[in-house]
């Protein structure tokens, strides 16, 4: 993409207050940097958004958090593999917040190892369409994400595989925008281009 997300705080803080504020079907806080909340729910609940992307801990001014109903924390995801993505790291009210973080030095503050959680197994995903060409087998699931396999056996990084069937196939590695695809778009691509040799 060119921009580190670090660099683009301004950036990816708005998109958090976004995200926010489409899951709670409500709006963003009247004025950019709201005291002590950024969006206000359906329910008219305060939240108080802190968007991350690299970051380790998240901390929050404990003089407005009292102006705080419920606290999110979505992270977004730039990835060479998956591409860009937000997930919700915490989404809790500022009550349970408080009781399960505290306080540190005037400021409550979440670690982000402590809202992590490990990428489930794909094996209960269905499968919405797969492929193979010589040896290989892609294959997607519902949620988007790719897999190839190399003699039956998943392959632990995908996108060599892909880049290598893709040439060979004649699948072309860039996008409408001239950059370059990621794993989901690459594999979905060489599977629609697999299909359509494989019909008469």
């Amino acid at each position: 993409m060119g921009v580190i997300p670090a660099e683009m705080n301004h950036l990816t803080g708005r998109i958090g207050e976004l995200y926010a504020a489409t899951i709670t079907r409500e709006q963003m806080a009247p004025e950019t940097n709201q005291r002590g909340y950024d969006v206000i729910s359906a329910d008219n609940e305060r939240i108080s958004v802190k968007t991350i992307t690299s970051s380790v801990h998240v901390s929050f001014n404990a003089n407005t958090f009292d102006q705080v109903d419920r606290v999110m924390i979505p992270r977004v995801n730039v990835d060479d593999e998956e591409g860009v993505s937000v997930e919700t790291l915490l989404d809790c009210s500022a009550a349970d917040f408080l009781e399960r973080f505290g306080k540190d030095s005037g400021k409550h503050v979440f670690s982000v190892s402590s809202g992590s959680r490990p990428r489930k197994s794909l094996d209960n995903l269905q499968i919405s369409d797969e492929a193979t060409f010589g040896n290989h087998l892609i294959r997607q699931y519902e949620n988007g994400m790719i897999e190839a396999l190399l003699e039956g056996k998943v392959q632990s990084i995908t996108k060599p595989h892909l880049r290598t069937i893709a040439a060979k196939i004649g699948v072309d590695l860039l996008n409408s925008n001239s950059n370059t695809k990621n794993v989901r778009q690459l594999g979905a691509n060489i599977i629609k281009a697999l299909r359509a040799m494989e019909s008469p």
